[in-house]
């Protein structure tokens, strides 16, 4: 729910994600394993954060072989992070927030000790529990499949003493595949999603999506059945649940990952994997053409769905969706120690990648909170935790939140040998330097940079829902392009390199536009003529809002002041942050300099808006009482509380 408490379908659109594992985040009882008491005692942080959707990765019942990847047990919590009444719990804490909970539902495979396969095993021929899994007496079946991690596995079939055949896993051996071609399969998984759905959870991340079905003579990935089954499931999720959402992880080219939107009958989501490496591609060439050149292969989205972006997560930087040369140039440029690589990708953290470089990092984040779709924050990004490659498989990447420079980083109170995982302690990333409390006590660091810069993000829903235009630069390390939704218009400007560069814009479709920078609120030079010139420094980024010229509109009834109308109620009004950038601009500022009891008319005014906004209720009839900041170009902002201006509820909302 919103939080007037209206049901919203499309809450995705405008959501921040943030990734964490349960066990990572913060332990209550001094096992050395995170636990739902502990995430229910850092929720305040994430919700001071911006976030207001959560994505769990898995939690379930596991010998964790796969880091929980691999259950036993689809509706339940693993002992090592509490109970079902602990999930409960952490739910109703999340929802009185204002956070969404969405989970993971592991559609494709389970443990080879999940319930299901040690009876699958031991069935006879033509039994019910035998057509679970997918059994085979031949390894010459669906020959075509690639294996995907040929590093660590020679083929797709693995020898069953039990059952005297072979099943058929697409990971690791310990993973055997379901059989999705049983209508029993599929129903029991639906009877899994009515269980998380019915405690409350908003929505599944659907793993490795592409690989519920097996056809011989085709890659095993992507087959038509998969997508009737999504549109069977999503039919069942709309028909018996309200504002809930599936999410496809399929690491595909952007054409194919949109199939799994269908017509907007499919997924609500799916991740845009293609882009994540050209991000880093761009940075490190300072060349805009691999971003540009992605984004102009991703297809739109329905109304009713949404890509999913990120820098970084759980996994490596898959790189299968890169040529060749692509691939050598990132291993060469991110990945010099060969203990960073991994399954054809790089593991390692958004930080460890950018060499620590906070200008690369607020880069790519002003970049990717920018983009259509909604963005995705991997738990320690925001502080630029580092990683330790030297642990083997990913286990690098998923080691303790850092939460202050106490023993084993305020994570836990266990003996430090007891911790799942060690802390950091390289020198650059230790934990007695990198962490929450020291990033919160620096107004300047990282942690509050991300939480400025996601509170204006959530004020524009241009960047959730709006449309994307590339704007031409006559400098190929400046990247630029507009968003807009109704009558908002966001221009980005990020410079790839290193250093300073001027270029040229065409600004033809900003004629007499006035170009306000969005976070000082400081005007540049306004649009005249298609051309327009700027110098950025290194790895630079604005974001500009453009409106009519303040000129053009001071021409036309200079002596009178303007009406403001509007068809949502004052509240909406001063809770969206283009409305109360037009009330200020064409309201606001015409009626203070028209007041003799203000004095800064005289003075030069760099900005001027509502610094608070005071209910009152008088005799039946609602009023506002604001209170205005004027920011002045050579001298301390002033208040001026109470003014004589009192906005009134009326029908029409006409001020």
């Amino acid at each position: 729910m919103t939080a007037n408490g209206k049901k919203d379908p499309l809450w995705f659109k405008d959501a921040i994600f943030y990734e964490l594992s349960v066990r990572s985040f913060y332990d209550s009882n001094s096992d050395g394993i995170g636990d739902f008491p502990g995430l229910i005692q850092k929720l305040d942080y994430l919700e001071d954060l911006g976030v207001n959707a959560l994505w769990l990765l898995p939690f379930y019942p596991s010998p964790l072989k796969d880091d929980g990847f691999d259950i036993t047990e689809y509706c339940d919590i693993h002992p090592d992070y509490g109970t079902l009444k602990d999930f409960k719990l952490f739910l109703k804490e999340a929802h009185q927030r204002g956070i969404r909970v969405v989970t993971e539902l592991i559609l494709n495979h389970t443990s080879d000790q999940h319930p299901w396969f040690e009876k699958s095993r031991r069935a006879r021929a033509g039994s019910r529990y035998k057509d679970y899994y997918v059994w085979s007496e031949t390894t010459e079946k669906f020959k075509e499949a690639r294996v995907i991690f040929s590093d660590e596995e020679s083929s797709n079939w693995s020898w069953d003493n039990e059952a005297k055949a072979y099943y058929w896993h697409r990971f690791y051996r310990h993973q055997p595949e379901l059989n999705f071609e049983n209508p029993e399969v599929q129903h029991e998984i639906i009877k899994v999603v009515d269980f998380w759905l019915k405690l409350g959870v908003d929505g599944f991340r659907l793993s490795s999506v592409a690989f519920l079905f097996e056809k011989e003579g085709t890659s095993c990935e992507n087959l038509p059945e998969t997508h009737v089954f999504l549109k069977k499931l999503r039919a069942h999720i709309d028909k018996h649940y309200e504002d809930k959402i599936l999410i496809a992880e399929a690491n595909l080219w952007p054409e194919d990952a949109a199939a799994y939107f269908g017509k907007g009958e499919e997924c609500h989501m799916s991740f845009n994997y293609p882009l994540m490496p050209r991000l880093f591609l761009g940075l490190r060439t300072e060349d805009t053409y691999p971003i540009i050149d992605i984004m102009e292969q991703t297809p739109g989205t329905a109304p009713n769905t949404q890509w999913a972006l990120f820098l970084r997560n759980h996994d490596e930087i898959g790189l299968e969706m890169v040529t060749e040369e692509e691939k050598d140039y990132l291993f060469k440029a991110y990945a010099n120690d060969p203990h960073t690589k991994h399954n054809l990708g790089i593991r390692r953290r958004l930080s460890p990648l950018l060499n620590n470089d906070r200008r690369k990092m607020e880069l790519l984040y002003t970049i990717l909170f920018s983009l259509p779709g909604t963005p995705v924050l991997y738990y320690g990004d925001e502080i630029g935790m580092g990683d330790n490659i030297y642990l083997g498989d990913r286990f690098g990447v998923r080691t303790p939140m850092q939460w202050n420079m106490s023993l084993n980083a305020g994570f836990s109170d266990a003996n430090p040998q007891k911790l799942y995982l060690p802390i950091i302690t390289d020198p650059v990333y230790r934990y007695e330097s990198v962490n929450v409390a020291t990033h919160e006590e620096n107004p300047s660091s990282l942690v509050w940079w991300i939480k400025n810069v996601l509170a204006m993000r959530s004020r524009l829903n241009v960047f959730g829902r709006g449309d994307m235009k590339f704007i031409d630069s006559s400098n190929a390390k400046v990247l630029c392009f507009v968003r807009s939704y109704e009558s908002q218009r966001i221009i980005v400007v990020a410079n790839l390199s290193q250093f300073s560069q001027a270029t040229t814009l065409n600004f033809s479709g900003f004629n007499d536009c006035d170009i306000t920078e969005v976070f000082s609120q400081n005007k540049f030079k306004s649009v005249e003529g298609e051309e327009y010139a700027i110098t950025i420094g290194p790895y630079g980024y604005f974001w500009f809002q453009a409106d009519a010229s303040e000129k053009k509109e001071e021409a036309i009834g200079s002596s009178e002041l303007q009406l403001f109308k509007t068809e949502v109620s004052w509240e909406k009004v001063f809770a969206n942050y283009h409305e109360v950038r037009v009330f200020e601009r064409k309201i606001l500022q015409p009626f203070m300099k028209k007041c003799r009891w203000f004095g800064g008319k005289a003075k030069i005014i760099s900005k001027m808006g509502i610094h608070k906004v005071i209910p009152l209720r008088v005799e039946g009839d609602t009023y506002f009482l604001t209170v205005i900041e004027v920011h002045y170009v050579q001298r301390l902002p002033d208040l001026f509380p109470p003014t004589p201006f009192l906005i009134k509820w009326s029908t029409p909302r006409k001020v």
